[in-house]
This record gives C-alpha cells, structure tokens and sequence, in this order.
C-alpha cells in the first residue's frame, strides 16, 4: 500500500536536507509553543501520512503519533529518543540547550554551527548539508524542542498501534541501545533497524543503505509488520 509520506528534518537542518534521501513532502519545522503544539500544528498542516523524522524530528512524530495517532499511518524515528526519564539529567540537558541557545544569540549562527557539527556525534558526516540560518528558529528549537524541555514519554510508547520503525546507525551506539527499548516498549507492532556504515546522522551519511532500510517498511512489507529486528 502507498502512503503519503511526510519528512521532519532534525535541529540545524532544513527541509532540503530529505534531497536525494527519501521521496515525500519534506518541511521546514517552525517551532511554537512546545513539542505537543508544534507536533499538532504539522499534522493539522499535511494530514495522514506516514511520518519520518530524523532526531529532534523523529521526537515530534512520536509526539504526532501519540497526541493524535489518527493521523500517523506509520512511524519512522531515526535518532530519537523517548525523554530523559532522570529528572536531574533533564534539568542538566535543559540548562545546556539553554546555554547554547544564548550563544546564538550572542555569536550568531556560523559560529555556532561551526561549534556544533565539530560534535563526535556527526564525526561520520562528511558533507553537513543544506543548515538553519535563522538565528531566531535555531534558538528556539533549543528552547523549546529540545529533550530538556520533552517530558519522558517511555510510559506511553505501548499506546501506539500504527506500524513503527526505530532506526540507528551502526555506529551510533547510543541510540542503538535507545532505538531497541523503544521498539521493545512499542510492542508487536514495532521494529527495530540498523542502517550498515553510519553514524548518528544515518540518512545523510548512508542515503542508500537508509534507503534500503526504511522503503520496504514505508510500502508495508511482511516483515515490517512482524516486530523483527533486522540490519540490511
């Protein structure tokens, strides 16, 4: 069965960061009032779909899914997690988001996405791709996107009923480990994929391979529906 299929980019990134990746109506995100609102606005703005999401994209599907799952014909996060359940290592994430939100601010973007992708997490990202250049939008995602504001949402991830798929790139430990208890929270109607040869940012660095992984799910293959853990 063919979907519609909707794009949610990651922080920093835009709409044309999905070029060449997965064919669909890719978005630019516009931040409101918090990820409930925001992930509200999206659905009421493109409607039933499947929806995939890359990191801080892949958060506001899951919080699409479950504030309104009437609209998410299928799940697909990549990079995402569930929340910070320890409430102190919230509040640290909170206070860090909220630091680097002011240095936007106060030094403006290029310096402040030269700082941000010198991060180990996108060490494999050898071409950063199209980036955010409002200084105002990228402040605000931080504020008010970000996994220091996200209640945790791991008690609620067995209300989904559409078909998910969590993915992580191989070398992404951390989200490996993240991806497979959400999967395991989800239930039967969940899966869990690896994407071979990439790192965090799994969908620039290996497009093929992510390709590969998330096209069959997307048409509604058997396995898909199974809850099988699989690496392409």
């Amino acid at each position: 069965m063919q979907h519609s299929v909707v794009l949610v980019h990651g922080f920093t990134q835009t709409a044309a960061s999905w070029d060449g990746v997965l064919d669909g109506t890719a978005i630019d995100v516009v931040p409101h009032d918090d990820l409930w609102s925001t992930a509200r606005h999206i659905g009421e703005q493109h409607g039933p779909a499947a929806y995939v999401g890359y990191s801080m994209g892949g958060r506001l599907c899951l919080h699409l899914a479950l504030a309104t799952p009437e609209v998410v014909e299928r799940l697909v996060v990549l990079g995402a997690t569930a929340g910070i359940e320890d409430e102190r290592e919230r509040t640290a994430r909170r206070l860090a988001d909220e630091r680097l939100a002011a240095d936007i601010d106060r030094d403006g973007v290029d310096a402040f996405l030269e700082r941000w992708l010198s991060h180990p997490m996108f060490g494999d990202l050898t071409e950063p791709g199209p980036r955010r250049r409002d200084p105002g939008i990228l402040a605000a995602c931080l504020r008010r996107l970000g996994t220091g504001v996200q209640e945790p949402l791991w008690d609620r991830l067995a209300e989904l009923s559409m078909p998910v798929l969590v993915v992580a790139g191989e070398r992404d430990d951390k989200f490996i480990a993240v991806g497979r208890r959400m999967a395991d929270a989800i239930g039967d109607n969940a899966r869990f994929a690896v994407v071979p040869g990439a790192g965090h940012a799994a969908h620039l660095e290996e497009p093929k391979a992510f390709r590969a992984v998330v096209e069959p799910f997307l048409e509604g293959d058997a396995e898909g529906e199974e809850g099988a853990e699989g690496q392409l």
